[in-house]
């Protein structure tokens, strides 16, 4: 546990409370790299912190506007073309990308009239056909796979250069303060 997540007022805002957390250690993973370290793969994963940070934004976008709310803007081939940067993919554009994809998660999310909302889940054949999941059960996902991802993020920055998530807090504690 590299930060200590706020006191809860309300389900909904634990939830989102820890998806953010998670988000953080994403962010922290890449703090003080170029975008060559970032792009750089150092361990025998063939991901790269810029590509996790990449596929991290589109997963949450299509997990809550493309199925949640059900909108075509949101829905994104991501086990296909999320992993890999193209040419002219910056980790800056994804940062910033990203930090726009959890704004918008937390619009629609405090906007929901209750957790219980629920989607059906696509076609795929990880998923039994006909199959809903509500708002909160996104959540939990999301909060799931950004932790998977935020942990191997620490891996591969550590792969990197040695340094751990601990001294990335402390280091983003000490920008910030």
């Amino acid at each position: 546990m590299p930060t200590l997540v706020n006191a809860e007022t309300d389900e909904r805002n634990a939830l989102l409370s820890f998806v953010a957390a998670q988000r953080g250690g994403l962010r922290r993973a890449v703090l003080g790299l170029t975008e060559e370290q970032a792009a750089t793969r150092p361990s025998a994963s063939a991901l790269s912190l810029a590509e996790l940070v990449k596929h991290a934004a589109i997963c949450e976008r299509e997990w809550v506007v493309g199925i949640l709310l059900d909108r075509a803007e949101g829905r994104h081939d991501y086990r296909e073309s999320s992993f890999v940067l193209t040419e002219g993919e910056t980790l800056a554009d994804w940062l910033e990308r990203y930090a726009e994809v959890a704004a918008e998660t937390e619009r629609i999310i405090e906007e929901l009239p209750n957790l219980e909302v629920d989607a059906p889940l696509p076609e795929a054949p990880w998923f039994p056909a006909g199959s809903r999941r509500t708002a909160r059960w996104v959540l939990l996902h999301l909060i799931e796979e950004t932790a998977r991802h935020a942990g191997h993020a620490d891996i591969i920055r550590e792969s990197l250069d040695g340094r751990t998530a601990f001294e990335l807090v402390g280091e983003e504690m000490a920008q910030v303060g």
